[in-house]
């Protein structure tokens, strides 16, 4: 299976995590990509981590790879320059570049570096993706304010089925390059991509922004909301360790990370 991560050298325990949650829950074998850029003040991932991050996830009997890409020159030649000053992260449209990275197969899991696998993901990474660009989840709140709020179609562009031959032939990502160039969005690619992709939802299983479930494949670290005693916003990501325990109460994911801390 082929799995698709994106970021500078600051996501580098996120998708540490992330990997290794993955290698937990399947036996498959795993090429494991990553998309990465100088920008700004932002540096590229090295090749160092890449080499432990190969190191980590051999195991016995199976032949898992890190691919690491710096696709520098493409993306700076290619600013979200109406979005350069929103809170938007730039780097996040990396992914937006996978069609013109030749090194990436014609079909690809995209996994933001804050979301860890609980359960095998075979059955998910096996749908018919035919005449499909895109297979997501509906995202948690942005369902209820974007796109078809009786079909709750606005996906969360955090866990992405792609199919890139399909992408490639119609050249959806080059829409969404110029889209997230030219007009300012909220949540610009992942915006550009609701508005423009073919694509089909699939269960919260597969992409949990709320409290896990027993069947939740994918957990996803999100932004919530809380409301008592007062209106805020609340962000806890899976190496914020003592909050993980503290304020969510969770716990299942205590071996990935002490992993992810001895490297």
């Amino acid at each position: 299976m082929n799995i698709l991560f994106c970021g500078d050298a600051g996501v580098r325990q996120g998708i540490f995590m992330s990997a290794l949650s993955i290698c937990k829950n399947t036996t498959a074998d795993l090429n494991f990509y990553i998309l990465t850029a100088n920008a700004g003040r932002q540096d590229a991932i090295s090749t160092d981590f890449a080499e432990k991050l190969s190191l980590a996830i051999r195991g016995e009997g199976r032949s898992n790879r890190v691919i690491l890409l710096d696709i520098s020159e493409s993306f700076n030649g290619y600013l979200p320059i109406a979005n350069i000053k929103t809170r938007f992260t730039p780097l996040c449209m990396l992914r937006l570049f996978a069609d013109i990275t030749p090194q990436i197969p014609d079909k690809i899991l995209y996994l933001d570096t804050d979301v860890l696998c609980r359960r095998d993901f075979l059955k998910f990474y096996n749908t018919d993706m035919t005449d499909i660009d895109i297979i997501g989840v509906p995202d948690r709140y942005g369902k209820w304010f974007f796109g078809n709020i009786f079909k709750h179609d606005y996906l969360n562009s955090g866990v992405l089925l792609m199919n890139m031959a399909n992408i490639r032939k119609n050249g959806l990502f080059e829409k969404c390059r110029r889209m997230c160039r030219d007009k300012k969005m909220f949540m610009p690619d992942q915006s550009a991509l609701n508005k423009l992709a073919l694509k089909k939802k699939v269960p919260a299983v597969y992409n949990e922004q709320g409290k896990i479930k027993e069947a939740t494949v994918f957990k996803h670290f999100t932004t919530f909301f809380k409301f008592l005693p007062y209106f805020r916003s609340v962000t806890v990501k899976p190496w914020h360790i003592d909050r993980l325990h503290n304020e969510l109460g969770i716990f299942e994911f205590d071996d990935i990370y002490k992993r992810s801390i001895e490297q």
